[in-house]
């Protein structure tokens, strides 16, 4: 009897032909189950992908502690992501009584919730009381340090290195600054134009080199934190000299800067109702006054040298954090401007 698909072929050659056409089957199964294993990874896409860099314990937009390692030891950094996770960041620097446990802009102002909404990234280092955000000479002789402040090198480099890791550019950032932190920030932006794209001074010292200033810079050092001036510099020395925008002025060319001083009258935020709050508000006047003729004579020079920047000079306003948070209220669209966020 013939087997059906065997035609009239022989009973052996027909049982040979069915045992090919299975195995041929089989094969063809063993193949198509290799090509779906295969094709796995491709169907899973970035769901399989790994990290390229570390994980947020927050969200985009969360508020998040580091611990980034530097040549002074682990500094603790502040930082809001971005809210859509976005590369760009803006640095914001603290006072010259800047605290071990926090950065007083998150705090004392509304920081936070101002740039809530917006692709940039909040970064704000944690100490240096002092510093001047500058790299010292050596460990302050004062008060018993055990290092030596470089605060330059960790926001230039340690820190920005950190941060490229959770995806922060390197290249997109600016930097603002109150008092201290005002003239620290013009600095870190005329030394390194390649990582800040706008900087922000808000009641900044910009001639410290001017008469007095000096001396006027080692009293409140002493004040705050026993801190020693010629630790940092020496007197007129290229490192002082390099610390003064007044002297590097010419290197802001073409830099976008928001620079913010005011006359040192009372203002809507001042209401002193004690005798240490009149004490305070009193010191805030004096310390605005001193920052509005500093600031003056930088704009003096900068504009000899035909370099430009964005000016606010309000009559009322002291020394003191609320009137900080309503001049970066006022600086934030310059600063998204410049980073594209």
């Amino acid at each position: 009897m013939a087997v059906q698909g065997a035609s009239s072929c022989p009973q052996h050659g027909t049982v040979r032909i069915t045992q090919r056409a299975r195995a041929t089957r089989a094969w063809r199964r063993a193949l198509a189950a290799a090509a779906a294993v295969l094709a796995l990874p491709a169907l899973a896409g970035p769901a399989l992908a790994m990290p390229t860099h570390p994980v947020h314990r927050t969200p985009e937009g969360g508020f998040e502690e580091l611990m980034v390692p530097s040549s002074m030891g682990p500094i603790k950094v502040q930082v809001q992501w971005a809210a859509h996770g976005g590369d760009a960041a803006l640095y914001l620097l603290d006072g010259l009584r800047a605290r071990d446990d926090f950065n007083a802009w998150t705090v004392e102002t509304n920081a936070l919730q101002q740039f809530a909404n917006d692709n940039v990234t909040l970064v704000m280092p944690v100490g240096g009381q002092s510093s001047f955000y500058t790299d010292w000479r050596s460990p302050s002789n004062t008060n018993g340090q055990k290092l030596t402040y470089k605060w330059e090198t960790f926001l230039t480099e340690e820190l920005p290195a950190f941060l490229e890791g959770y995806g922060v550019s390197r290249t997109n950032n600016a930097v603002a600054g109150l008092s201290m932190g005002g003239s620290a920030a013009l600095a870190l932006a005329a030394y390194h134009r390649g990582q800040f794209k706008h900087a922000s001074s808000f009641s900044g010292y910009l001639n410290i080199s001017a008469p007095g200033m000096r001396e006027a810079i080692r009293i409140a050092m002493l004040d705050a934190g026993r801190f020693n001036v010629d630790s940092m510099a020496w007197p007129w020395s290229p490192q002082w000299l390099r610390m003064d925008p007044f002297v590097f002025a010419p290197q802001l060319r073409n830099l976008p800067m928001y620079i913010s001083a005011s006359w040192g009258v009372l203002g809507p935020h001042d209401h002193p109702d004690s005798p240490i709050g009149i004490f305070n508000t009193a010191n805030a006047v004096a310390l605005e006054a001193l920052s509005m003729v500093n600031t003056l004579s930088f704009m003096g020079r900068m504009n000899q040298l035909g370099i430009g920047a964005h000016y606010s000079f309000p009559m009322q306003g002291t020394h003191s954090w609320p009137y900080w948070q309503d001049q970066l209220a006022a600086a934030r669209p310059d600063i998204l401007a410049a980073l594209g966020a």
